[in-house]
């Protein structure tokens, strides 16, 4: 890409300098792009520690909540959540907040950086879902001894990440979009992010679609880590994979991210605060400067980008004046004197080329509560979780005799997701919590109230109730015709 010739007005920007080496790093990325005549400027605002001891529980105070909103771009360094003081993730907090759906990670190998992958030509980006699955944080202790957290995964919330990956690869001029998932034990949830990929893939018919099970992925990843160009996947999986894909490059210390929504995008380094060298000039600001690039691209500022990467590569490979943590042992240098290199090469090129971008088109998700109802619902029986030390035969006749003049029938028990009762023959250790599955003897359309099926369930619960202690329970649906729930391992 060539200078952006045709941009002359400035970006605001919230700068959030953050805790530890946050501010040398700020501070340097800052150095760089005004060096590079960016079209920048910044609105600094606070987060993080400083946050958190003044009282603010969520570390981020509502006028820099508002400075975000207002200017819709953030660049921010390392947070802390300081031991007694709060408790939520400031980082947290302003990816719910604004609803950055989509974790965007490019994984590149860099000149000068030698790791056991060097030479293999890494260059993919992970796209990770960032707001669902069990980042939801809903969790309850079901009994003293079984905590329980829920796995939220939504359609829509695939298909927006997944066309979020999708348009990275055009932006990117990349090749393929594989989906990673667990689809092969968590069916409903990881399965419905398989499904929606296959869907989505069918509108992209010049990109190659694949999708691998996660577990492959990642170890794929360390085999033959060249092969994969976009790899999209659900919360948890990609916070994993992303820092895997990150350590094949030289570490989180060099990686770069971004959290975008339909309103506001948020660049970050994804390395910590580091305390412990904070205010030392050791800081090496790669990271964030990185980010800041991927900012510059994001508004459109493709030449002052391409101009600061390619002084950032000419740096890395000629190898003078890197900080400690890329230099030999014993050669490296300061923050400032890094920066100053890095200034120095501006205008240079790299024998290590940048990708040609193209901006990076998301489109906006309606603003309504999402719902497809089917065109047939029927409920067919409840899952009761209750607590017991029963054992599962006793708790099995116990069970069935408080179903015998109700409209269910007891179809079978489990612990941990394992059928217990009636026996299988297998060994399972059993804790104080058991699934008893109750099947409806004739299933109730739910088209008509919603009041439906209401009376028999709470007959059934009311009976359970009486003997047992319960914790929750869970309907059991079929929707269109096709049972909309899992079976427990052994169910037969």
């Amino acid at each position: 890409m060539t200078a952006d010739a045709t941009q002359t007005a400035k970006t605001k920007v919230t700068a959030l300098p953050g805790d530890g080496i946050g501010p040398e790093v700020m501070q340097a990325t800052m150095r760089i792009l005004e060096a590079a005549g960016a079209p920048v400027e910044w609105e600094f605002a606070e987060a993080g520690a400083r946050a958190f001891e003044r009282g603010v529980v969520t570390g981020v105070p509502r006028e820099t909540l508002d400075s975000i909103a207002a200017n819709k771009l953030a660049l921010k360094s390392p947070l802390e959540t300081p031991i007694g003081y709060g408790g939520k993730s400031a980082n947290v907090t302003m990816r719910k907040y604004f609803e950055l759906y989509a974790n965007i990670r490019p994984v590149r190998e860099l000149p000068g950086i030698q790791t056991p992958f060097s030479g293999r030509g890494i260059d993919m980006v992970i796209v990770r879902e960032n707001v669902e699955d069990v980042y939801a944080g809903i969790e309850h202790m079901q009994t003293t001894t079984v905590a329980q957290c829920l796995k939220l995964m939504t359609a829509p919330g695939c298909e927006r990440i997944i066309r979020a990956a999708y348009g990275v690869a055009l932006a990117e001029d990349r090749q393929s979009v594989t989906v990673a998932h667990k689809a092969n034990i968590m069916k409903l949830t990881e399965g419905m992010m398989k499904r929606m990929g296959e869907k989505v893939a069918r509108e992209y018919p010049g990109i190659k679609a694949g999708q691998v099970i996660i577990d492959n992925c990642a170890h794929q990843l360390v085999i033959r880590p060249e092969a994969y160009d976009v790899i999209v996947t659900s919360n948890m999986n990609g916070d994993i994979i992303s820092d895997l894909a990150a350590g094949l490059v030289g570490g989180l210390g060099i990686a770069p991210s971004s959290n975008l929504g339909d309103q506001v995008a948020i660049f970050e380094a994804v390395h910590g605060s580091a305390p412990d060298i904070a205010g030392k000039d050791l800081a090496n600001p790669t990271a964030l400067l990185s980010a800041a690039i991927m900012l510059l691209r994001h508004i459109g500022a493709f030449g002052v980008a391409e101009t600061v990467e390619q002084a950032l590569y000419v740096t890395l490979a000629e190898g003078r004046n890197l900080t400690g943590d890329l230099a030999p042992r014993g050669h490296g240098v300061g923050t400032a004197a890094f920066t100053d290199q890095i200034i120095a090469n501006l205008g240079r090129v790299s024998a290590m080329k940048s990708r040609v971008y193209k901006k990076l088109e998301l489109a906006a998700w309606p603003k309504l509560t999402a719902h497809m109802e089917p065109t047939t619902r029927e409920l067919v029986g409840i899952d009761v979780f209750l607590e017991t030390d029963l054992d599962a035969e006793a708790l099995g006749k116990t069970l069935t005799a408080i179903a015998e003049y109700s409209p269910f029938n007891l179809t079978g028990i489990s612990n941990r997701g394992v059928t217990v009762y009636p026996p299988t023959g297998g060994q399972t250790f059993l804790v104080d919590h058991f699934a008893a599955r109750f099947m409806l003897k004739h299933p109730i359309s739910l088209a008509g109230s919603s009041s439906e099926g209401q009376p028999e369930i709470s007959y059934l619960v009311q009976r359970i109730g009486a003997k047992f202690t319960w914790m929750h329970i869970e309907k059991l649906q079929r929707f269109d015709g096709k049972d909309a729930f899992e079976r427990p391992q052994g169910e037969g």
